[in-house]
């Protein structure tokens, strides 16, 4: 497995693991949206390769207070072999060397497998706030 940034070229793979993944939609699954991501300075889309082939993604962000985690995604047939946490590591990787000290991920609260998950990697639910979200 290689875990790397995501080439222009393979935007429309990324958004078809999304989709595998089971990964909700969202009004910035696009093209554009996602091609966008690509090179832009505090962000990385991060894709994990296996075989030639992307079986995982994750987007890391900083925004010059505090680092970010998006998407985590994982192809089911690939699961529970060390992909996600890849990912991560390289994502934390990243976003220390860009000065982040903290680092949020947005996770669904019904996805139990995606709870444990981050708080096996070290991550620890915050109950004390809410999101607020607008779609513009």
């Amino acid at each position: 497995m290689n875990v790397r940034e995501a080439r222009p070229d393979e935007v429309d793979e990324v958004l078809a693991v999304w989709r595998a993944a089971g990964s909700p939609p969202s009004v910035t699954d696009s093209a554009d949206h996602v091609r966008g991501l690509i090179g832009r300075e505090g962000t990385w889309l991060l894709v994990a390769e296996e075989e030639g082939r992307l079986a995982g993604t994750l987007i890391a962000a900083y925004d010059g207070w505090r680092g970010a985690f998006y998407r985590l995604a994982v192809l089911p047939g690939h699961r529970r072999r060390g992909i996600a946490a890849a990912l991560v590591r390289e994502g934390e990787a990243r976003l220390h060397t860009a000065g982040a000290r903290r680092i949020g991920a947005i996770v669904l609260e019904e996805s139990d497998d995606a709870r444990g998950f981050w708080s096996s990697a070290g991550f620890e639910l915050q109950l004390d706030a809410l999101r607020y979200v607008k779609t513009t």
